[in-house]
């Protein structure tokens, strides 16, 4: 049988290469093994300080009866913030971040055990709860920046875009998560179940951070010099004080966090004294804002640039929907405005956190993560404060009614100020 000529013989088939992943896209940073590892045990650790942080407010609302003295309590877990901060990023400089993760991480589960056996055997005294809440402030004061620029040493510069933004979106998505795991929680089995929980957890995150390879990392030389603490200090209010945007960002998140990011409070009133559901409503509020911080988390890792606008824009609608949601008539409209809630949380934070993070160089970007973060959780530490009192006084959704107001105005003064310093750039150009 005469053989066809090529031309006509069948081709092989040759294997498609795949092009190579963009280091722009959201899952390049997933092909480092240590940056899988780093987004589990930052949703695990994020999570297990949330829940820490929502069973300490439960608890001191049944020791003491009053959304005040929650409101207190709340800001003991931040304030520290505003003091050991701005010098966590210099200590970020200094020392390992591997290391500091792991200390830090080990003081977390010892507090968790210690408040799950104290309220186990019956504790009482409201002060030991507000000593766990200061405690828990300055290690948090202090994990968050070297947490923040551990993701560098861990995907390296080619992969860092994407993975500020998934980073970002994992730890705020664990910072809801875990109040709603902790709802659940006290509602079947009580605080002490709660905190005994975080304890497993931290535990879990400390194996992790062992489980991360050294060799695979990708180390900075250090910028800051252990004689030069206050100058380090220094070097990131300068830089920050010569981006006015940067400024301007950093402090609405302050804002927001101030007059919007009070949940706790906000959260267990709303159970205890609107809707009467007790602690299951707790958990079932916390839950369902959970859920829309998952999508608003899947959402934003697919936005590459955000914008200014946008996060000016998402701020606002943050702040619209609490106001909504004070209003509502019914548990069951309540729970649903409680979604576009979680939602539009994750949208403001994370945008924010990434647009923080991309305008700071890596030789500052410890220190002025250091400056953002108390910024973002002291904010978070007097709203508490001012929600605990509007609540006492006014009312649940009274209270609500205002912080969600103040935020729609912090949003808009913000975003004013944006449009006035960029019509000038405009103008000098």
């Amino acid at each position: 049988m005469p053989s066809r000529p090529f031309s006509q013989r069948p081709q092989t088939q040759q294997p498609t290469q795949r092009p190579p992943l963009n280091p722009e896209t959201w899952h390049y940073p997933l092909r480092h093994h240590n940056y899988r590892i780093f987004v589990a045990l930052t949703l695990a650790s994020s999570g297990g300080v949330w829940m820490q942080r929502l069973a300490q407010d439960w608890l001191v609302l049944q020791l003491t009866g009053s959304p005040a003295a929650v409101g207190l309590a709340v800001a003991l877990q931040f304030l520290p913030m505003l003091v050991v901060g701005p010098l966590s990023g210099v200590l970020v400089d200094l020392f390992p971040k591997r290391r500091i993760l792991l200390v830090c991480q080990s003081v977390a589960a010892v507090l968790a055990a210690g408040l799950a056996v104290w309220n186990a055997t019956g504790g009482r005294d409201v002060w030991v709860v507000y000593a766990s809440c200061i405690a828990l402030g300055v290690t948090s004061a202090i994990d968050g920046p070297a947490r923040q620029v551990f993701v560098n040493e861990v995907v390296g510069d080619r992969g860092l875009p994407a993975a500020i933004g998934l980073n970002s979106a994992i730890g705020q998505l664990g910072a809801m998560v875990g109040p709603a795991l902790a709802g659940v929680v006290i509602a079947k089995a009580g605080p002490a179940a709660a905190f005994a929980g975080n304890a497993v957890v931290g535990i879990a995150v400390l194996l992790m951070i062992v489980a991360i390879r050294p060799n695979e990392l990708h180390h900075a030389p250090g910028h800051a010099k252990p004689g030069d603490r206050h100058g380090g200090i220094l070097a990131g209010f300068r830089f920050v004080r010569a981006r006015p945007p940067l400024l301007l960002i950093m402090l609405l998140a302050g804002l927001l966090g101030a007059f919007g990011m009070n949940g706790p409070v906000v959260l267990a009133a709303f159970a205890d004294r609107v809707w009467h559901s007790g602690p299951a409503g707790f958990g079932l509020f916390n839950t369902v804002s959970a859920l829309g911080a998952l999508a608003g988390a899947l959402l934003a890792t697919r936005i590459k640039r955000f914008g200014r606008k946008g996060i000016v824009a998402s701020a606002g609608l943050f702040g619209l929907s609490q106001l909504v949601a004070a209003l509502m008539p019914t548990e069951e409209w309540f729970v649903l405005l409680l979604v576009v809630v979680g939602f539009m949380t994750l949208m403001f934070l994370t945008s924010a956190a990434t647009a923080v993070q991309l305008e700071a160089g890596a030789h500052v970007r410890g220190r002025v993560l250091a400056l953002y973060l108390p910024l973002l959780l002291g904010g978070h530490a007097l709203g508490g404060l001012l929600a605990g009192w509007l609540t006492g006084e006014f009312g649940v959704r009274t209270g609500l009614v205002v912080t969600g107001a103040l935020g729609m105005v912090s949003a808009a003064v913000i975003g004013l100020l944006l449009y006035v310093f960029a019509r000038r750039r405009a103008a000098d150009a």
